[in-house]
């Protein structure tokens, strides 16, 4: 029987001065495959979606939570993670870098993230293989044009 989890998260869409969106590279180990996403993660009991977007910013790459702006795009979400199916509606933030590529240091990931973790990439286009959401573009779109 398929695991599914409905845990709230929340994730942002890192943009450097130059429009680049920073992309985090996973290896998914169960379904052998790689995939690429916006930092973020699951809200913890008693936290906001902008506290947990802030955290997870700052626990995945090592930027400042502080840049991250109020105000998200709701996305719907179908997929699977190391074999687990999440269904559920995220949080989507934007964050605005004053730097051209900022260094990400992922200090604050988890055991199993630091096994899945195979990089990052400040990209000017976005992959189209891959990619969570696969409709990320849009999302970038939304959150950018307000």
């Amino acid at each position: 029987m398929e695991h599914v989890s409905a845990r709230p998260a929340a994730r942002v869409v890192c943009l450097d001065r130059d429009g680049r969106v920073l992309l985090l590279h996973w290896y998914d180990r169960v379904a052998q495959a790689d995939v690429w996403e916006p930092p973020g993660g699951g809200i913890d009991p008693g936290e906001t979606a902008l506290d947990a977007a802030r955290r997870e910013l700052t626990e995945e790459t090592g930027l400042p939570g502080s840049a991250v702006i109020e105000g998200c795009v709701e996305v719907a979400r179908d997929y699977a993670w190391l074999g687990v199916r999440y269904v559920k509606d995220e949080s989507f933030y934007l964050a605005r870098l004053a730097g051209a590529r900022p260094v990400v240091r992922p200090d604050g990931l988890t055991e199993e993230e630091r096994e899945a973790y195979l990089g990052y990439v400040w990209a000017e286009e976005l992959p189209a293989r891959g990619l969570e959401p696969p409709g990320l573009a849009e999302v970038v779109r939304r959150l950018t044009e307000r």
